[in-house]
């Protein structure tokens, strides 16, 4: 028999129409693509929806539900912050199959504003998760019409794997108490490493507990692989009707979630106080950077898989409306889920119907049946959370970078470590801070050569690559690989006076190989009409080649370009080197210019 949530052979997806011109509606259409799908919906499709809607929503309660523990706030809130994004992802988000939700990417993050300063009011923690999510949904939809999605390609590979790397440890870690039966008052993974081993050696743990929360752990990573068979909702269920059947919350202290509040998530502004702003405002830039990072990662993904064109803009204005949905209707931070989306994908999901019938499938069950999980233990909870921390985890990709680049493997280990030791937030703003030092790093101190005739190889090749390379007397070539800013003025200018000192010959001209320099700036240009004065006491003439015309358009406004003459600037190297022998009555031979 066929498996009844595969997917049929999916008909060819049809990309988003452009608004059409004439309509009215050209201008604010291309804001809300659930709209645009909608329009071109097909009926076909509409059984793969509902039904990948439905079998979306047996992961979606228990997910929804640890998590909202893991962030620090009660159950019921994981679902409040899974129902209404999802209605609003579907509207304004571009992917016709992404799952936004509650993620243990945020956790970390979550909980470490909320903890310290709601002090065990679950009220309180709520309405500063809230307002998290609120800023997160403001910053995002600022960042999205102002066409900003690029800014998280500025987190490198190896930061992003450290980053995530020290989250997954540290949602790891937060969740161990809860699978071995105690709490424990958290001050940070280090250190609450310490309150673990000793609560464990005074005895506190509650075995039966950590062997319900352990066996939902093990069927979860057993049947992680599955697509035929839901490990999180068999660990779950499992774990439910285990608990219930043998009464083990009363009779061995097995911890429980209890009866849900019956009823839909409400309307309400997140109220915090003054002194709760400053971090409250860290943490929903820190969740927002985070989850577009996530977001648009996973976007890319099935965005190509299904052929339909993701605008990353579009993707931000999405995701940041889903926070705002989730602020203001009792909810926290959420971001797209690896774990959930395949689901769907599975399930044969073809548009943004999928969520739209999952959230309702949850909605459904919050009316009619609030006491349907009552005996669900939540170290069977905390085993989902560790099960998805573990698949945070990067590894193998972090090996084959320590083989090539070992600089770039101990970058990712710092962010790691940065995160475990400091906490999430201080974590995040440590890998930004190092993202920012490596970004400007090749800048700061680029590459530089001295370049020569390789025989029988064309063009002008670095001389420390190629040692036989001949140097034209009494001509410097001098390339430069990177902008020339503030930041590597003063170097530029202590490399072509070292080029002038090292030459073999007294040195009549310099021409700078400028094609690798994209800009300048006035610190930069300054330093450049300083260089040309020392020159020129020296009787030796600064030529440029292959310099790019909008650079050079930036010299003409700072006046360099006329200081140092148009005649100065040549279309290419090979030009130069002509004009430089014509001119200066040099003895030289090319290998191109011998005979056979």
């Amino acid at each position: 028999m066929s498996n009844p949530i595969s997917p049929s052979p999916r008909p060819p997806s049809v990309p988003p129409s452009r608004p059409r011109g004439g309509d009215g509606s050209a201008g604010w259409m291309r804001w809300l693509p659930g709209l645009q799908t909608l329009r071109e919906y097909q009926l076909a499709w509409l059984r793969y929806d509902v039904q990948a809607g439905l079998v979306l929503a047996t992961m979606l309660v228990p997910v929804g539900i640890a998590y909202a523990v893991a962030s620090g706030v009660p159950g019921i809130y994981g679902l409040y912050a899974t129902i209404v994004p999802l209605l609003a992802y579907a509207l304004f988000g571009p992917s016709r199959i992404l799952v936004l939700g509650p993620d243990s990417s945020l956790a970390a993050v979550i909980l470490a504003v909320v903890l310290p300063l709601s002090g065990g009011d679950p009220m309180r923690a709520v309405a500063l998760a809230g307002m998290m999510a609120v800023v997160s949904g403001v910053v995002c939809i600022a960042a999205g019409l102002a066409r900003l999605g690029f800014v998280t390609e500025l987190l490198s590979k190896p930061i992003r794997y450290g980053y995530m790397n020290g989250i997954a440890l540290t949602v790891l870690i937060s969740q161990v108490p809860k699978l071995l039966g105690f709490s424990i008052d958290s001050a940070g993974p280090l250190k609450d490493l310490w309150a673990i081993a000793a609560s464990v050696l005074d005895g506190k743990t509650n075995g039966t507990t950590f062997l319900v929360g352990a066996g939902a752990l093990a069927v979860i990573l057993l049947l992680k692989g599955s697509k035929l068979v839901p490990g999180i909702l068999v660990a779950v269920v499992g774990a439910t009707v285990l608990v219930g059947v043998l009464d083990l919350g009363a009779r061995a202290n097995v911890a429980v979630l209890g009866s849900l509040p019956q009823g839909l998530p409400a309307f309400a502004i997140p109220w915090i106080t003054g002194v709760d702003l400053v971090p409250v405002l860290m943490g929903g830039v820190a969740v927002a950077l985070v989850s577009f990072a996530d977001t648009s990662v996973l976007s890319r993904v099935y965005a190509a898989r299904t052929r339909v064109h993701v605008d990353p803009n579009q993707e931000m204005v999405g995701l940041g409306a889903a926070n705002l949905a989730a602020g203001f209707f009792q909810g926290f931070p959420i971001s797209s889920s690896s774990s959930r989306t395949p689901v769907a994908e599975a399930a044969g999901a073809r548009t943004q119907l999928t969520g739209v019938v999952g959230a309702l499938a949850v909605a459904l069950l919050l009316v009619a049946a609030p006491d349907l999980l009552r005996s669900l233990p939540t170290s069977a909870l905390a085993a989902v959370v560790i099960a998805s921390a573990i698949g945070l985890f990067e590894l193998s990709d972090l090996r084959r970078i320590y083989r090539i680049q070992r600089w770039e493997f101990w970058l990712s280990i710092a962010c790691t470590v940065g995160v475990a030791v400091l906490g999430a937030i201080p974590g995040i703003g440590l890998a930004i801070v190092i993202a920012v030092i490596e970004f400007l790093w090749d800048g700061w101190r680029p590459y530089s050569a001295v370049l020569g005739r390789a025989e029988g190889v064309k063009g002008y090749h670095d001389i420390t690559r190629y040692p036989d390379a001949r140097r034209i007397p009494g001509l410097v070539l001098f390339r430069w690989d990177a902008p020339l800013f503030f930041a590597n003025a003063e170097l530029f200018r202590d490399r072509v006076l070292d080029a002038v000192a090292s030459s073999p010959t007294p040195v009549r001209w310099v021409v700078v190989a400028a094609e690798p320099v994209t800009s300048v700036d006035v610190t930069s240009a300054d330093m450049l009409a300083e260089l040309d004065d020392a020159l020129r006491a020296a009787g030796i003439e600064l030529c440029f080649a292959e310099m790019k015309d909008p650079v050079k358009d930036k010299l003409k406004r700072f006046g360099v370009f006329t200081r140092l003459g148009e005649e100065t600037f040549f279309p290419t190297l090979g030009v130069a080197v002509s004009r430089y022998l014509k001119t200066q009555a040099v003895e030289w031979e090319d290998w191109e210019d011998r005979g056979p």
